[in-house]
């Protein structure tokens, strides 16, 4: 686990201090998080940072450069979804959770792209916790994100982004079993690039269908028991086909988790490519969750030259295909290293 380290007592309370959280990209591993599976993400080279200092007032207050208002929240907030505008709900997701004796006064910038799948939200959450003095492990540094975002959204998402985000090893993957709470790190090999290319459809989860997958998911874990050690052959016995289609998602992507590990460890770059893509049409056909522009984007990075498999990342419904290619075989989008985790930086 990271040590987010403390504040320098000798700095003041109101000495200016500065937070960093990166976005995450997924190589494989999709709806798999809130069923106890296996996922495979890492922290990218984009990130979150917040800067400011304490103060006495009972708000914690924030300016984004890529928002027109700030975020402005009580300390005592009850709310979070009431808390506008919208990007605030965020911030005052993680005030709650985290409950700050003293306000805030900062300014947030990102280069994450906002609203793409690249966990844009668990980056702000987690830089707000670090900003505001969270310290403590990775994991509880991400289950408080995690609860935040919950609040801020309504959505239920599971831990892997936070968890990512909180827990980035330079050079390397991030093997997640969300049963026993373990990360374990993958080196990702040289030779090798990792690129996001955004769809053009802007992803969100808040009114999305995500909420009705995970009912799904947990409909099958009441009809055959967890996902994690169900066989195809119980899923095969789920009477509701929507249901049974979810499950066998679930069932397959985490047996393709454990094969890109070790095809990684082994440096069968073209294996992990073909898992990729096969990861992408279990998402499309029994999951469905990709869109008409996600499976176009897919299929057009595949079949380009050097490029080993693309597949969609995040949760699906808009945003980004991940591709793993050699480098120089894309020209487009964003091209990411796996990167260090969350973490708190002096200032001036």
């Amino acid at each position: 686990m990271i040590d987010h380290g403390r504040t320098d007592p000798r700095a003041g309370a109101d000495a200016l201090v500065g937070a960093f959280a990166p976005g995450r990209v997924n190589l494989i591993g999709e709806h798999t998080d809130y069923t106890g599976g296996l996922a495979l993400p890492l922290a990218i080279d984009l990130g979150t940072t917040v800067v400011g200092r304490s103060t006495n007032e009972p708000t914690v207050v924030l300016r984004s450069a890529d928002e027109p208002d700030e975020a402005c929240v009580p300390l005592d907030i009850d709310d979070p979804v009431g808390v506008t505008p919208s990007w605030a709900r965020y911030v005052a997701g993680i005030v709650h959770e985290l409950t700050p004796a003293r306000g805030f006064r900062g300014e947030v910038t990102t280069t994450v792209p906002i609203g793409r799948g690249l966990s844009s939200s668990a980056a702000l959450e987690l830089a707000v916790a670090l900003a505001l003095g969270f310290d403590g492990p990775s994991t509880a540094l991400a289950e408080l994100a995690q609860r935040g975002e919950h609040l801020a959204s309504g959505v239920p998402c599971g831990l892997m982004d936070q968890l990512a985000s909180a827990s980035g090893i330079d050079g390397h993957a991030l093997l997640m079993d969300f049963t026993d709470g373990s990360v374990e790190p993958v080196r990702v090999p040289d030779g090798v690039a990792i690129v996001v290319v955004h769809s053009g459809e802007r992803r969100t989860l808040v009114g999305s269908a995500y909420a009705d997958r995970r009912a799904s998911c947990e409909a099958a874990a009441r009809a055959v028991g967890p996902l994690r050690e169900a066989s195809l052959a119980a899923v095969a016995t789920i009477a509701d086909p929507v249901v049974r289609r979810r499950a066998r998602h679930v069932v397959t992507e985490n047996e393709r988790v454990r094969r890109v590990v070790d095809a990684l460890r082994s440096g069968d770059i073209e294996a992990v490519g073909t898992l990729m893509v096969e990861s992408h049409e279990s998402l499309r056909v029994d999951f469905e969750v990709s869109t008409t522009a996600l499976d176009a984007l897919v299929d057009r990075l595949v079949a380009t030259p050097g490029v080993h498999g693309a597949r969609l990342t995040g949760a699906g419904f808009g945003g980004c295909a991940v591709a793993l290619t050699e480098p120089g075989a894309l020209d487009e989008g964003w091209t990411v290293r796996p990167s260090a985790g969350a973490r708190r930086f002096a200032v001036g």
